[in-house]
């Protein structure tokens, strides 16, 4: 609820000496850490050598480190953070007021920059350490394509080479992407690809697959650990990525807390878990310390609904079984969502922060069919004037579902969401809604039962 009367301005900007000089590490705050990653060979828990062989030393102590709450932001970082940050969070009044509800509903905007996401945060870090230990370039996967126009900007800023394996039905819907991508120097391939031996398993065993995310991350990893030079880098998923994206949560708080306003519901889009797992981290923090108590909702795709269907499990990252064993909610390695599913968050598990969160009641989730998704993104664009990326779109659905109730209530809460992007090379999706095109895909419990059928099996490790 709202604790002041002082007027909400329509944005709320921090100033610059109110910007995080820290990210929040959310894992220090939390009682059941997340399960270890564990190496696949040996099923113990990987060591940092280990890890470093495929990413960076010092993103590697940052994925281990589950103790100390804040991390120091390194000055190169902020300096390029200060091109597009503070974003905006702003009071959706004109929302509000189509729907006629008590309710009083806040975005956190992070399109404004040119790969029109929030990506971008995490991308120059993972870059500038990269840099900083006199690597060559680096490799990585991308779905909708937001992740790899962030990385391969943030690159072309430290004059790194960068290899991005873009899952395929994205590559081809979504050509404008995949141009930016090469404006700004990568190397694009679609995937699965014939360039790599995973690459050429997986097509020869899904023969013409559309992809996913776990066939990329599986090409990616092999260019990165058999090309000398070269590190793999993730854009959601992995510990490290959440604490970069605090920097989201970090300001949405610090701009709510300007106005003594003090939110009831936090709701975001959860595909890996990148932009979720950023917005609430400094909220769930206050709540894991019992400061105060919110109301969180992570919201995914009905036709990959790794958290609402998925198995709480240690599985593998990737299709091809070249990752470390995350312990997360998921659909199994081998999940492919259907070539018809155009609203994003195509990712079969979970970050294993937020699946320890949710599993233990901490948070709830929910999952939402793409027509109902789209009908959400068309009236948000209408009213608010912004064209929302189909991921954030999910969130919008919600806040508007959940502010609907307030109006049957009568009860005036505060509802936040995350924006994480733009839409603008999306439009090929949008065309399938307009054009009355675009199907709900709902997979069956059979076809749910064949992806756990990939999850490995061991002691421990029942689900």
């Amino acid at each position: 609820m709202t604790n002041t009367n002082k007027e909400i301005p329509y944005k709320i900007y921090l100033e610059e000496n109110e910007m995080p000089k820290e990210w929040y590490n959310v894992r220090a705050d939390m009682k059941e850490k997340p399960a270890p990653l564990l190496n696949p060979k040996t099923l113990k828990p990987m060591t940092a050598q280990e890890l470093g062989e495929v990413f960076c030393e010092e993103l590697v102590q940052q994925e281990l480190d589950d103790k100390n709450a804040y991390i120091p932001i390194p000055q190169e970082i902020q300096d390029f953070y200060k091109m597009y940050r503070p974003s905006p969070l702003v009071r959706a009044y004109c929302l509000e007021k189509k729907l006629d509800t008590p309710a009083k509903i806040y975005y956190k905007f992070e399109g404004n920059n040119t790969s029109g996401s929030h990506k971008l945060n995490s991308a120059i870090a993972q870059a500038y350490y990269a840099k900083k230990q006199g690597l060559k370039g680096v490799t990585t996967e991308t779905g909708a394509g937001q992740w790899g126009t962030a990385l391969s900007m943030a690159c072309a800023y430290l004059e790194l080479d960068c290899k991005v394996y873009m899952v395929k039905c994205s590559y081809e819907q979504k050509p404008f992407r995949r141009e930016v991508m090469r404006t700004y120097g990568a190397d694009v391939t679609p995937s699965p690809s014939e360039t790599t031996a995973v690459g050429r398993k997986i097509l020869a065993d899904h023969p013409g697959t559309s992809g996913s995310l776990g066939c990329a991350i599986s090409e990616a990893v092999e260019v990165a650990t058999s090309t000398p030079g070269y590190r793999y880098v993730l854009g959601s998923v992995l510990n490290q990525v959440l604490l970069h994206q605090s920097v989201i949560g970090l300001e949405t708080k610090a701009a709510l807390d300007k106005y003594q306003i003090t939110p009831d519901l936090i709701i975001g889009c959860a595909g890996g878990g990148s932009n979720l797992g950023g917005l609430i981290s400094p909220f769930m923090g206050e709540k894991l310390r019992g400061e105060k108590d919110y109301r969180f909702i992570a919201v995914e795709p009905a036709s990959c609904p790794s958290f609402t269907r998925g198995k709480f499990a240690y599985d593998f990252c990737d299709t091809g079984m070249v990752t470390p064993l995350q312990k997360m909610y998921t659909l199994g390695n081998n999940f492919i969502p259907s070539a018809s599913h155009a609203g994003g968050l195509r990712y079969h598990g979970m970050s294993s922060v937020l699946s320890q969160l949710y599993h233990d009641g901490l948070m709830e989730a929910v999952s939402v069919e793409q027509t109902s998704v789209f009908e959400a993104a068309e009236m948000f664009a209408r009213v608010e004037g912004i064209l929302p990326a189909p991921e954030s779109s999910h969130a919008i659905r919600v806040a508007i579902d959940e502010a609907m109730k307030c109006k049957e209530t009568g009860e005036e809460k505060t509802i936040v969401f995350g924006l994480t992007g733009t839409g603008y090379f999306d439009m090929m999706s949008y065309e399938k809604f307009n054009d009355g095109i675009m199907k709900d895909y709902i997979p069956t419990d059979e076809e749910l039962a064949a992806g756990f059928a990939g999850i490995p099996k061991f002691p421990g490790n029942e689900f």
